[in-house]
């Protein structure tokens, strides 16, 4: 029986256990599995809670479908059909300047507009922003050098302009990364708007094209907000599917599958041995083995337990930045806030000065978040532009987000409740030439067999990236083993 150790228990790590089980079911390969997670719980950055008829989503709040890895490992758990669309209406967001919500103009996609005369008549922007962002008409394409990547804002600034970095490009991105546009890769975030330059000149223009191609297709265009998905009662439905799976192995004393969980149980470090199985000491000094061992931990933990194995690989680890956030829920009775809610949130630029980075609508954009007549809020602050903000404590954070709420959405009532979730040091930072840097990562880690990394510090961020990362994991692991 084939030991195999996971050590780290978000959905990364769960998402390894469950594809090693489908795999031992089908080869008939006996597999003994440990879960070690630092943590009171499963499930890492997704936590779900109930308060006072009100859905909290202490970590993210959905995931896309464009990326069907989510999606296929809910149909193989059984819990498809718990899942849930973003609300028919009021699918569009905000964002803010000088002090108001802002509607993004309809077929503009992160970075450019797909259509004319919603960015023509947006008062996003001022007349000679929209004139230097309508030079990108003319503008030549780049050649890149070496690795053909580039940070968001110089891609940005010279195809598009200032005005459009600061007023758009900058919050939009920065609330899906929390980076700083300045050392954000392209290639490793948004590969398809180098893509469309190589392939169309002009960015607008390839928007345009593109934008028309989907219009002719579906009758939309622009942010594909259905794409957006959760569950009935949250994303810990997933999680919990998950725990489930694994328990049920742990119960049934198989011969064929073996589980094991141990919450509340960090690692020190792990060690290659002469015979070539790897050992495991915890925090309590406890020792195990296993023939195989995944990392599904941020790579700047994981560079610690591996340090005296292999220091070039720990470098490589450690070169990798991360940002802390931290997401406010609040609860409102919807007669106290006067905006009219009608999207599902807003982003805020830099440049305006604010405490909050962005704020979800949470009962707008999924249902079954709050109570009839209530209303429930998801702020966000922090990140890599903003820093500080980690450094204060709960009651000044709270101040600092009703603060701008209120002003933002003509609050009147103080909320209901507040709940705020502190993410340290969770959002990896993609800096430019990232996947060059993950290729070096991945050819020292070629050398340690065994040994898998999995999680978002490597290529991709967002749960079905987690989810992919920890079933390839799992895949070599198996087949190394197998």
């Amino acid at each position: 029986m084939k030991r195999i150790a996971i050590i780290g228990g978000g959905i990364t790590g769960l998402a390894t256990a469950h594809r090693l089980i489908e795999i031992a079911e089908t080869t008939q390969q006996p597999i003994h599995l440990t879960i070690f997670e630092a943590g009171p719980r499963l499930g890492g950055t997704i936590d779900t809670t109930h308060r006072d008829g009100f859905l909290l989503e202490h970590g993210p709040d959905s995931f896309i479908s464009e990326k069907p890895e989510a999606v296929s490992l809910s149909q193989r758990l059984g819990i498809e059909s718990e899942l849930i669309q973003t609300n028919e209406q009021n699918r569009r967001s905000f964002i803010v300047r000088k002090g108001r919500l802002r509607p993004v103009p309809e077929g503009f996609q992160l970075l450019a507009p797909s259509r004319f005369w919603p960015f023509i008549s947006s008062d996003i922007f001022s007349l000679t922003g929209k004139l230097r962002m309508s030079a990108d008409l003319f503008l030549p394409k780049k050649k890149l050098n070496g690795t053909n990547d580039e940070s968001l804002a110089s891609f940005v600034r010279r195809r598009l302009g200032q005005e459009a970095l600061d007023r758009m490009a900058q919050p939009m991105v920065g609330g899906i990364y929390t980076a700083d546009p300045e050392v954000l890769s392209l290639r490793a975030t948004l590969p398809r708007f180098l893509d469309m330059e190589r392939d169309h000149r002009s960015l607008i223009l390839g928007m345009w094209r593109k934008g028309r191609t989907a219009r002719n297709q579906t009758g939309i265009s622009g942010a594909r907000y259905s794409l957006f998905l959760s569950y009935k009662n949250g994303l810990q439905t997933l999680v919990d599917a998950l725990e489930k799976r694994i328990v049920d192995y742990q119960l049934r004393n198989s011969n064929l599958i073996q589980t094991k969980i141990q919450i509340k149980t960090s690692v020190n470090r792990i060690d290659l041995t002469t015979v070539g199985a790897w050992t495991i000491e915890t925090s309590q000094l406890e020792m195990f083995e296993a023939d195989a061992v995944c990392l599904a931990l941020p790579s700047y933990i994981a560079a610690k337990m591996i340090a005296d194995i292999s220091p070039s690989l720990a470098k490589l680890l450690n070169q990798i930045k991360f940002a802390s956030t931290a997401t406010v829920n609040l609860g409102y009775r919807r007669s106290d806030i006067d905006h009219a809610l009608n999207g599902f949130g807003f982003v805020v630029p830099f440049i305006e000065k604010r405490s909050v980075i962005a704020c979800t609508f949470g009962s707008v954009k999924f249902a079954m978040r709050a109570p009839k007549n209530h209303v429930l809020l998801r702020a966000f602050v922090g990140g890599a532009l903003q820093p500080e903000m980690l450094e204060l404590d709960d009651r000044e954070i709270t101040k600092r987000v009703t603060e701008d709420l209120t002003e933002l959405l003509g609050i009147t009532g103080d909320p209901l409740f507040n709940d705020i979730s502190r993410w340290s040091n969770s959002m990896p930072q993609y800096e430019v030439d990232h996947l060059t840097r993950i290729e070096s990562i991945e050819r020292e880690l070629a050398s340690l067999k065994g040994l898998t990394l999995a999680g978002n510090s490597y290529r991709g961020a967002g749960i079905p990236d987690c989810i992919r990362s920890g079933e390839k994991a799992a895949e070599e692991m198996a087949k190394q083993n197998g």
